[in-house]
This record gives structure tokens, sequence and C-alpha cells, in this order.
């Protein structure tokens, strides 16, 4: 039987997940996903996973969502892998942005490690 992937359900988002995802796109971001974690762990209610084609698009990617959450007064309260730019964390408590280069997303694989998690389209809130 094969296995069949979880549909996203609309869903309102919370404003600054938007802004999020609004930053994100603005600098092209690719695959964005949107995992709604608040049944599925303890540690954060959102994942935003998205990709850059290159180290620079990363960077532009994560500045962006920085910039546009520090102007409503949001600053994460941990930042991971800027200088790398394979994988940028930004810890926001609520949600974790995830920007990746398109081989490490799929070594890591988090839409799979989190496959019990439900998939929220992002463009919902538009």
């Amino acid at each position: 039987m094969a296995k069949t992937e979880k549909r996203p359900k609309p869903h309102r988002l919370p404003a600054q997940i938007d802004r999020a995802v609004r930053a994100a796109e603005d600098k092209k971001a690719i695959d964005l996903t949107l995992l709604d974690l608040r049944k599925a762990a303890g540690f954060t209610d959102y994942f935003l996973i998205c990709s850059g084609t290159n180290p620079r698009q990363i960077r532009a990617i994560a500045d962006s969502v920085m910039e546009a959450l520090a102007a409503e007064g949001a600053t994460p309260a941990h930042v991971e892998g800027y200088d790398r730019s394979e994988w940028v964390l930004l810890d926001y408590f609520d949600f974790i942005v995830h920007v990746f280069a398109p081989e490490t997303r799929m070594f890591y694989g988090l839409e799979r490690l989190w496959g019990n998690a439900e998939r929220v389209e992002v463009t919902a809130a538009r």
C-alpha cells in the first residue's frame, strides 16, 4: 500500500509566522513548508521550513525574516548556522524557522522526522 502525504489544511496563521513566511517569499525561498507541532512537540508550536539555492540566498532569507520580525520587536532567542549557511535556524520560541540548502534539507529530512505533524497551508492568511 502506498503511503499518502497529508494534505495541508486551511489555517489562520499567527501574525509573526505570516510575516516570516512573507519575508522568506520576498527573498524567493523555495519549498516553504509549515508544520504545526502543537500536538507533536512541547518545545515549539511550529516549524517553518524553506530552502535557498546558495549560501548568499540562504543568508538573505534568514536576514529578511529577522528584519521583518525585528520591526515589530521580535528577535530570535537563538540563531545557529548563519556563518556556514547550509542550515540556518532561527528560534523564536513559539516557532522555529529552518532555512536549508536543498541537499542539507534532504539529508536531515525534518518533514519526514516530524511526519506526524500537521502540514499547514502557508498562504492561508493572505
